[in-house]
This record gives structure tokens, C-alpha cells and sequence, in this order.
């Protein structure tokens, strides 16, 4: 059943309508429709990656691997071989998650970090390093729902490497800004493969240049061939290996060999006659589910007021509160989702908030990078799929000879032995990377993300606030203004947030910050199914986003 523009409530009960037509945002996109199938993603090229394997007789699992394994070639400036991944399925009537996000090394812990002098977790280098489980995401999709084998899904991205490819705009912008970065902040031999991958001229390719990389060609041929093996148990996991002893890193062989992704039950809340799903910990879909149970008990009438505005900020100020606090690796939670996500706690939180901006009580989010795709096929199968380096390139180190960038997830951990979300050898970190997806009466509606650090539950409550609340159509939701918080009472607008708006929340106290930047506010991508099974997609407006379809 299809999301909807005007909300009624008689009896308890919400019915939602949905108009298409509704659409007052302006934006170079307009809303896509299509029939047999349709890929969502923040490059076109990896959008057509996908359609190219439907069109060969793929489904939308077979589309998801293709533009996920692409955009590791053409959007490397936040993702790689090297990350994590997460996914929703809805497949055979059923939506099924998949967590593959990988644990610290067993040979690192807090009190190794401290021998060494480290009183803080470092964003680059080999600290934050974690078991990278994006490889074994695309082999496990496969093996369970995938129709076309994994030689011939991988085709497409594998030649992106080995044939090159021209870049696009925020692409090109986005790799100049690490590449300013990471001249800056990285020096010593460990980290000369990032720029003899990434900046094999002394500088950033520019915009339309070609860039190719004939060793992330191989490394994914040889993914495809063997599946998980060569990276987790092959050549590739020695390669790995060799590299971190060589430079005192803490990854070996016998983290990669033991590490398998985990199939888990997807999290859900209901909200106003739809169930919005997400990844269970150590995943923070749970702030965005915390946020929507306090939202669910106000009323919203118009999406552009300063009460709206006020209202979400002060959900995902007190639900990030507690995200912050108990997030981490499920087997060390202090807290269970289920009392996280209670009625009770929910009204307990709301009751907090007041006419006046709160001050809540955890650290300062952080900005990071991801790519998040969806897919959907003409047979009913949908995918929300989401994979990440984390901040920008990674670790800024780059597995010689391979073309693998190393993500730096354990940036997340903190070295307080009293936090739930300490560092501990084998354990999982905190994690940012979230797929959603929207259901109604156990029918579905389609999956959706905000790809962007911090940003992303806060994303999700919009997109799903835009859906339910106010009825805008996929590709207007993501044109709409957003807001995020950012610490304390401190938030960030977009230019196009009315400036009434933005003078109507200081005056309620909250610290506000207009943004140049719309690149901080996340870059998300739609797909609903209508009821007669047409598919309707939006993406992102603030990247090089496309919809493709078929």
C-alpha cells in the first residue's frame, strides 16, 4: 500500500491517501515511475550497473550486489571493498536483515591502545580498523536470493575498474576534499598505496577526467570467483595480513577467517497505520525508531512550521540521548531495544519536552561517508542496502596491489571502560550505516536511507515524517528542507528552511546555524510500490544521484 499526503484519524485509527501529484519542492528531478524494475542510487553509473543485471534476468538482490559492488569503483570517496554493509530484503513475503559489520581485531584492546599511548581512538591509521564485512555481504545475498552467479552480477563493476570511468561533479569535489585532507593529516610508508591508488598523478582526478584501478579490478574478479574466500580465507586475506604486521596493525588472518555475516530480525515500530523497520544494534536505526515513538504521540498538520521543526529536533536530541549512551555490540548492551522502544519510555521522554530547546546529554555527532542503494523488480523483491568506508576513504590505508581501502568503524569505540561501547577485542563498534524500509499491513511499501554519519536516523525520521505525515512523493521528500542537530542545542539548517523558521526556533532557544554545505545534511534515496504494483522513486537532489529503471 502506498504512502500517503493526508492523514485522518477516526477511532484510533490512521488512513493514509497517497497523492503523487503532491510536489512542492523545487528540484532539477522529478518523481520516477516504472513497471519491471528500478534501482536508486548516488551515481548513475552504478544505477545502470543494476538494471544491465535485471534486464539479464537478475532480480533486484542480483541488483542490489551489482550497483553495491560499482559504487565501490565509482564512488570510492565513501566506500570501498574494505567497509561494512547492511540490508533489508523483502523477498517471498517476508523482510529479512543482514548485519555485515565486522568486530575489532583480537589482538587490540583499550589496554593495548593505552600501552601504546593512545588515550583517544584515532580516526586513521590501524586503530580504528575493524574486520571489513562488505564482500561477505555480496557473497551472502547471493548464495540466499540471488538468481545470476556472482561472476556475472560483478561484471559490470568490474570493468568500471579496469576500463575507467569519468568522474561526475560532487563526486569529483567530494574526492579533492579528502585528497586535501589526507595530504594533511597522513604521513609515513603505510600510507602511500592511498595515494598511489587515489592520486596516482600527485593530485585528485578532476571532473571528467577517467579514473581506473586495474588492481580493484582484479581483487574483485577474484571476490567473485571464489566468493568470501579469497578475501576472508584466500590470497587476498594474506595480502591483508602481511600489510598490517608489516606496519604493526592489528588485523591478521585469523580475524578475517573467523568472521562470517550475521542474519538477523529486523526492529520495528509502528507508526500512524505503517511499520517503519530497521537494523536491530549495533546499528543506530534504533535512535530513529526511539525518535519516531516520541513523535507518534503529537499531531503534525503541516511539515513547514516552527512547532514541526521544534518538535523533531527535541524526538532526536532525547532518543540520540540514549542511542549514544547504550548503542553497541548487542552482547554488551546494558538496555533492551524492546524497553528502548516501550510505549512507557516513550512517554516518559516526551513528556521532557517543552516549549524551550533541551540540552541533551551525549557527545557531538560526527559527519561520516556511506552509499546507500535501493532496488526493486518487477516480481515483488525489494532491497534497501547501505555500505560504508565511514569517514570519506577509510583508514587512508590501501591494501598494496589490491586496490582495497580499509574503513576506519572503530573510530566509534570509545576508551572508557565504563561506556557500553568500549573498545574490546572481537567486539562490534557502534554503528552509523542503517537501511530502512516501510511497511503497511504487513504489505510492502519500499525501502528507503539517508546515507551520512550521524545524520542518518535523523534522515529516517524525516523521509518517513514527509511520507506519512505529510504525503509527499518520494523525490519531494528528499527535495524538502532538512535540519539535523548537532550537539547540546546546537542545530543546522538548510538555506531553503524559511528564515521565519529558522528566527522562530532561536527564539525558543535553540542555537541555529544556517549551513553552505548541503552535502552535511545526508543524500537518501526512495522506492515505493503502489498498489498495482508500479514502482515510484526519488533520489537525492544534494549528489550525483539517478534513478534507473526498466
Amino acid at each position: 500500500m502506498g504512502p500517503g499526503s493526508q492523514s485522518e484519524s477516526k477511532g484510533g485509527e490512521v488512513t493514509v491517501k497517497f497523492d503523487a501529484l503532491y510536489y512542492p519542492y523545487a528540484s532539477r528531478r522529478t518523481v520516477t515511475y516504472a513497471r519491471k524494475g528500478m534501482v536508486a542510487t548516488s551515481q548513475p553509473l552504478a544505477a545502470q550497473a543494476g538494471i544491465e543485471i535485471l534486464k539479464k534476468g537478475g532480480n533486484a538482490i542480483d541488483a542490489a550486489i551489482a550497483t553495491a559492488a560499482a559504487l565501490t569503483v565509482v564512488e570510492p570517496t565513501s566506500n570501498g571493498i574494505g567497509g561494512d554493509a547492511f540490508a533489508l530484503i523483502w523477498t517471498d513475503g517476508k523482510l529479512h536483515g543482514l548485519n555485515a559489520s565486522g568486530p575489532a581485531p583480537r589482538g587490540i584492546s583499550r589496554e593495548v591502545l593505552e600501552r601504546a599511548g593512545i588515550k583517544e581512538m584515532p580516526r586513521y591509521g590501524w586503530a580504528p580498523v575493524t574486520v571489513p564485512g562488505a564482500p561477505s555481504a555480496w557473497a551472502e545475498l547471493s548464495k540466499r536470493f540471488g538468481r545470476l552467479p556472482l561472476t556475472e552480477v560483478m561484471a559490470p563493476a568490474i570493468a568500471y575498474a579496469e576500463d575507467g570511468y569519468p568522474l561526475s561533479p560532487v563526486l569529483a569535489s567530494n574526492w579533492q576534499k579528502a585528497f586535501v585532507s589526507y595530504r594533511q593529516q597522513l604521513a609515513g610508508e603505510q600510507f602511500r598505496s592511498w595515494f598511489d591508488t587515489f592520486a596516482p598523478e600527485g593530485r585528485p582526478p578532476r571532473v571528467g577526467e577517467i579514473w581506473r584501478s586495474s588492481h580493484h579490478a582484479r581483487t574483485l574478479q577474484a571476490i567473485a570467483e571464489t566468493g568470501p574466500e579469497s578475501f576472508y580465507r584466500g590470497d587476498l586475506a594474506e595480502r591483508i595480513d602481511h600489510f598490517s604486521k608489516q606496519h604493526g596493525g592489528y588485523l591478521r588472518a585469523e580475524d578475517l577467517a573467523a568472521y562470517r555475516p550475521e542474519w538477523v530480525e529486523p526492529i520495528s515500530l509502528h507508526y500512524r497505520g505503517y511499520d517503519v523497520w530497521e537494523i536491530p544494534p549495533n546499528g543506530h536505526g534504533l535512535v530513529a525508531l526511539m525518535a519516531l515513538n516520541i513523535l507518534k504521540g503529537f499531531w503534525f498538520d503541516q511539515r513547514d512550521t516552527v512547532e514541526t521543526y521544534h518538535l523533531q529536533l527535541e524526538a532526536i536530541k532525547l532518543a540520540y540521548a540514549d542511542g549514544r549512551k547504550y548503542i553497541t555490540d548487542p552482547a554488551f548492551m546494558s538496555v533492551r531495544v524492546e524497553d528502548l522502544l516501550s510505549d512507557g519510555y516513550a512517554e516518559e521522554r516526551r513528556r521532557l519536552i517543552g516549549t524551550e530547546a533541551l540540552e541533551p546529554l551525549p557527545g557531538q555527532p560526527l559527519r561520516g561517508g556511506t552509499v546507500y542503494l535501493c532496488t526493486a523488480d518487477g516480481e515483488g523483491n525489494m532491497v534497501s542496502f547501505i555500505q560504508s568506508n565511514y569517514y570519506g576513504f577509510g583508514s587512508g590505508l590501501v591494501v598494496p596491489g589490491t586496490g582495497i581501502a580499509l574503513h576506519n568503524r572503530g573510530y566509534n569505540f570509545t576508551l572508557d571502560p565504563a561506556h557500553d561501547n568500549c573498545l574490546a577485542p572481537g567486539k562490534k563498534p557502534y554503528h552509523t550505516i542503517i537501511p530502512g524500509f516501510l511497511t503497511k499491513d504487513d504489505s510492502p511499501v519500499g525501502p528507503f536511507g539517508v546515507m551520512g554519519g550521524f545524520m542518518q536516523p535523523q534522515g529516517h525520521v524525516q523521509m518517513v515524517m514527509n511520507t506519512v505525515d505529510f504525503g509527499l512523493n518520494p523525490q519531494a521528500s528528499l527535495d524538502a528542507p532538512r535540519w539535523q542537530w548537532k550537539e547540546g542545542k546546537v542545530v543546522e539548517l538548510e538555506q531553503s528552511v524559511p528564515t521565519h523558521i529558522a528566527e522562530a526556533l532561536a527564539r525558543c532557544g535553540h542555537h541555529v546555524r544556517v549551513a553552505l554545505d548541503s552535502g552535511e545534511f545526508g543524500r537518501g534515496q526512495i522506492i515505493w510500490r503502489l498498489d498495482d504494483g508500479v514502482l515510484v522513486g526519488g533520489t537525492e537532489p544534494r549528489t550525483d544521484g539517478h534513478v534507473a529503471v526498466w
